[in-house]
């Protein structure tokens, strides 16, 4: 959540990124968040002020003798009554104003472009020219069928619609993904963590996400406080809460490997189709925590990582920076990898990075001291995809198709997959 002192000092500053993100102005209401927040400084002076004089007059009364004694004891009396009435007002305006502020999303970037939808994303770089095939390309769903690796038809009577089965090299191929990205990240001082599939609502919360209620994305289980994780940015933000960090330690790096769970909801349409929007997959994402002043050069350093490792696979690309109507409540700036689909003739989001700030740590109350003995200060954030192995396998599997329905294996995959070379086509 943002400082409340950045949004009494700022406040159309906080103003301009509700309406930028195309957010409720009925949920995110500043004007009732700065309306709550001073009379809870009013009555928090005040609750001040009574303790003040209680205090001062119970220290007097040990003095006083007779009449002047228990005069002190009356105005002792008369004064619990009304602090008790201030605080109940203060705890009250407290927790109104504490849900007021969690409505309120991260500031913008200054370089993030303004625009409603996906098609307002600013296009900053390329890499690769897009596939040309001699032959009409097949979509990954129907080179899953030709190659007989991936099923979406027994999986939807098994579990539903939007899952799959990944068999033969397809289930070869998502370990040798991830095998892949702890390969090229563990040496760049990334810490590999094998996340829980669950997290408690809280820390859902703190990281963004609404873990309850029509607004969820995520799949909430059954008289408990705890939801399956849509990402191990959840799992891994969620690690160091209510710590104070040592600034020696920093930046701490993580490699968090996770099963992914998502409702979809809304999701449909002819590019939603087969493994682009599915309930579950397992993805490595990467974490850091950071001091405040380095944070945007971390965020540029996961752009970095997350191009290295489409450029070693060989998959044309593009990078955008995300317009405003786009961006979650905590980002401050995001950049998204769009991977060329040949399937669909269009590229297609594959990875995401963003710098939360100290938006998700003010929420987790995870914080860093700069030196011995100094006052802790809240640390910055950001997450990054490494490998979305659903998503990468459709790149995979559309750009490397041969005419027959075979599919090549990137060079860079052969040595995780026991060098097989090749996904054969099994039913022409």
């Amino acid at each position: 959540m943002l400082d409340i002192k950045v949004i009494r000092d700022e406040p159309e500053r906080v103003r301009r990124s509700i309406l930028l993100r195309k957010l409720d102005p009925a949920q995110a209401n500043l004007d009732r968040l700065l309306e709550v927040d001073g009379e809870w400084r009013q009555a928090q002076s005040r609750l001040d002020e009574l303790r003040g004089q209680r205090n001062a007059i119970s220290q007097t009364i040990k003095t006083l003798q007779g009449e002047a004694r228990q005069q002190a004891v009356e105005k002792v009396r008369s004064l619990k009554g009304e602090l008790a009435e201030v605080e109940g007002r203060v705890e009250a305006l407290s927790v109104e104003r504490d849900v007021l502020l969690r409505r309120m999303p991260n500031l913008l970037g200054d370089d993030v472009p303004e625009g409603r939808t996906d098609e307002d994303n600013v296009e900053l770089s390329r890499w690769g020219e897009p596939t040309a095939l001699e032959f009409e390309p097949r979509n990954h769903v129907e080179l899953g069928q030709i190659t007989d690796t991936i099923d979406f038809d027994r999986a939807a009577r098994v579990t539903g619609s939007n899952f799959y089965y990944l068999k033969r090299e397809a289930a070869l191929l998502e370990l040798a993904l991830q095998a892949y990205a702890a390969s090229q990240l563990v040496p760049k001082g990334f810490v590999p963590v094998v996340t829980p599939d669950l997290a408690r609502d809280e820390v859902l919360d703190g990281i963004g996400f609404a873990p309850r209620g029509p607004e969820t994305q995520v799949y909430s289980i059954e008289r408990q406080e705890l939801s399956l994780v849509g990402t191990a940015e959840i799992t891994l933000g969620g690690y160091h809460t209510k710590e104070i960090l040592d600034a020696a330690q920093l930046p701490l790096r993580y490699l968090g490997f996770s099963h992914c769970f998502r409702t979809e909801a809304g999701a449909y349409g002819k590019e939603s189709r087969g493994l682009y929007r599915v309930h579950q997959f397992s993805k490595a994402e990467m974490f850091i925590l950071c001091r405040p002043e380095d944070s945007a050069a971390h965020h540029e350093e996961l752009r970095d990582h997350e191009e290295a490792l489409l450029q070693e696979l060989g998959i044309p690309y593009r990078v955008v920076n995300v317009c405003t109507g786009e961006l979650g409540a905590p980002a401050l700036k995001k950049y998204d990898i769009e991977a060329w689909m040949p399937g669909r003739q269009a590229y297609g989001e594959v990875t995401s990075c963003s710098n939360c700030t100290d938006y998700q740590a003010r929420r987790l109350n995870i914080r860093y001291r700069p030196e011995p003995k100094a006052s802790p200060r809240f640390i910055h954030m950001l997450n990054g995809t490494a490998i979305a192995v659903s998503r990468t396998l459709i790149a995979i599997y559309e750009n490397y198709q041969r005419a027959d329905g075979s599919i090549r294996v990137p060079e860079a995959l052969r040595p995780f997959m026991g060098g097989v070379e090749a996904i054969p086509a099994r039913l022409v």
